[in-house]
């Protein structure tokens, strides 16, 4: 209510009282102390509450494993003798492979710690970089020069300095110095960089020759790692973007999709029992060598004697250029040569095989019978054509004269051969060694050769519907206006693809990529199950590799807690990079 103040000194004033409506109302308390905390929602202890369950799991079965492994990767095999860091220098040192590389705190460790303090020196004292920024350089050589000291240093007494440590240090530190030392200079590349560039060169071609020089088990693990990471994204990736473009423009692509898709949902180990049958050495059961080796049959000639081989002092022996050959000369119009054969099944002959026939002498012809010198149930007399022996048509026999092949020709059903309008002479009687060529057997996918890139190929198998989802996914969302603008300017579909398709689908492309670098890295299941026990050691990765010290009969567990550090410290880089991805396209 405005009440009205009538004075002598002045006009009447109206002053809205605070409970009026002619002025803005006094909030109450309550009002005023939630504007002063800023916030609003329930109390930040009931978030916390809610938040419990999830940080409970999380510590219990991610946080609470690193840090025991961190703690137990300090102690030896039996828990309870504290070794420090002796077991990763264990997995890390091969004392064949550093003995190689050089002597104790030789030349190699102090070609970073030189190049580095000599490269800083001149920009130090004309002025472009202060002395705190050189001692910094220097001090980060130094750790390098430590750290190849330690790398390379031999045990026992000193080894002399090797020219391969050289290479592998002195020669990749000098390239980056000099390639980078021109930007540096122009100060389009910091000084600080070009010193982190130097010190990391030599330590990093130190771990690459000691990495790739190695037998030990860790160390060969790595590198299968690395062959891991550098083919298998990259295949897997390919294939799923050509399938993901491909299947655009087919009419049963959902058809083709779920095929692709299906091996995903399979786990590792029936995949890997799958690829094991498939990669058996037996044509008979591994059906890569049943297709390989029925191409090869159709494409090739394979002998119908392979197994054969003559008696002991049998009349045959070996021949210089494969085969065998009588050792008795043979003249033309002269007595039949007999070449008597064992090693042959009788259910495995030919069909057309007929009882083999003691050939008889013809003037001017040599002839002889080739025959499977067996008598079914016993008997007969060695080196004699009995009866119910049978002979072995289309045995090649060759007459050779002088180391030259004069005739060739096949034998008869019956064993029986001859050779007509030869010269007069004598003559050696070989039987060509394309009798006896074994037929192709396959191709050993899992012998030490091919062992990895065989359970590689598995993998893509198992992957590719992985990466075609994600990247099919990916296409779907791009604009097609680009692409077509594209064709309106008479780009071609190759040219669209590449200069198109693929820069659009790049953080797609990128996602994936790194996805399967992350599971690539952890890769256990299709190593353990498809190498044999034989050849293991040669497609050793490292989660394998941890398995096997700690439960496969090392039971190490120290050194198991070593090796789960190291998988963990390459699987992080790679999880950072993805969930920053992930933050970023949130934004």
């Amino acid at each position: 209510m405005a009440t009205d103040h009538r004075s002598d000194a002045g006009p009447a004033v109206d002053t809205p009282s605070a409970a009026g409506t002619g002025g803005p109302a006094a909030p109450d308390a309550g009002t005023a102390q939630a504007g002063a905390s800023g916030r609003l929602g329930p109390p930040r202890w009931l978030a916390y509450l809610f938040l419990l369950p999830a940080l409970l799991l999380l510590g219990a079965l991610v946080i609470y494993p690193i840090l025991y492994s961190v703690w137990r990767s300090l102690f030896d095999r039996t828990g309870d003798v504290f070794v420090g860091v002796d077991n990763y220098a264990d997995a890390l040192a091969d004392p064949d492979a550093v003995a190689r590389l050089g002597g104790d705190l030789g030349v190699p460790a102090l070609v970073p710690l030189i190049a580095v303090a000599i490269g800083l020196l001149w920009p130090t004292l004309s002025g472009r970089m202060g002395w705190g920024e050189w001692s910094l350089g220097a001090g980060l050589a130094a750790l390098a020069a430590a750290i190849v000291a330690v790398l390379i240093a031999a045990p026992g007494a000193l080894a002399p300095l090797r020219v391969s440590a050289l290479w592998a240090v002195a020669v990749p530190t000098a390239v980056v110095a000099l390639a980078l030392l021109r930007p540096a200079l122009e100060r389009r590349v910091g000084w600080i960089a070009w010193a982190v560039a130097v010190v990391a060169t030599p330590v990093a071609g130190l771990l690459l020759y000691t990495l790739f020089s190695s037998d030990q088990s860790v160390l060969v693990a790595l590198r299968n790692n690395a062959v891991w990471v550098v083919v298998a994204p990259t295949v897997v990736t390919a294939l799923g973007l050509v399938f993901a473009v491909l299947t655009e423009r087919i009419a049963w692509r959902t058809a083709f999709k779920l095929i692709v898709f299906m091996p995903m949902a399979i786990s590792f180990l029936a995949s890997g029992v799958i690829f094991r049958l498939v990669y058996e050495q037996d044509p008979q059961r591994g059906i890569a060598n049943a297709v390989i080796t029925t191409i090869a049959d159709a494409f090739g000639e394979s002998s119908q004697y392979p197994e054969a081989r003559p008696r002991p002092d049998g009349g045959l022996a070996e021949a210089p250029g494969g085969g065998f050959e009588a050792q008795a000369p043979a003249q033309v119009g002269g007595d039949p040569v007999l070449l008597p054969l064992v090693g042959l099944p009788p259910d495995q002959l030919p069909g057309d095989a007929a009882p083999a026939v003691a050939a008889q002498s013809a003037p001017g012809e040599l002839t002889g019978t080739v025959w499977l010198d067996f008598t079914p149930g016993g008997g007969g007399t060695e080196g004699a054509v009995d009866g119910g022996e049978p002979g072995l048509p289309g045995m090649a026999v060759q007459a050779v004269r002088d180391g030259e092949v004069a005739a060739t020709t096949e034998a008869a059903p019956d064993g029986t051969f001859a050779f007509a309008d030869l010269p007069e002479g004598d003559y050696t009687v070989r039987l060509a060694p394309q009798n006896f060529t074994a037929a192709f057997g396959g191709v050993t996918w899992l012998g030490p050769g091919l062992v990895t890139p065989a359970i590689i190929a598995a993998y893509v198998w198992v992957w590719a519907g992985f990466a075609m989802v994600l990247i099919s996914a990916g296409l779907a969302a791009i604009p097609r206006e680009a692409q077509e603008a594209a064709r309106v300017d008479g780009a071609t579909e190759w040219q669209v693809f590449r200069r198109v398709t693929i820069p659009l689908l790049s953080p797609v492309l990128l996602v994936v990529f790194v996805t399967l670098v992350i599971y690539v890295l952890k890769v256990f299941d299709l190593v353990f199950i498809i190498a044999p026990g034989s050849v293991q050691q040669d497609a050793n990765v490292l989660a394998l590799e941890m398995w096997r010290v700690s439960f496969g009969g090392g039971n190490d567990q120290g050194m198991g807690s070593t090796l789960a550090i190291f998988l963990l410290l390459l699987v992080l880089p790679a999880m950072i990079f993805n969930i920053r991805r992930f933050r970023q396209e949130q934004q």
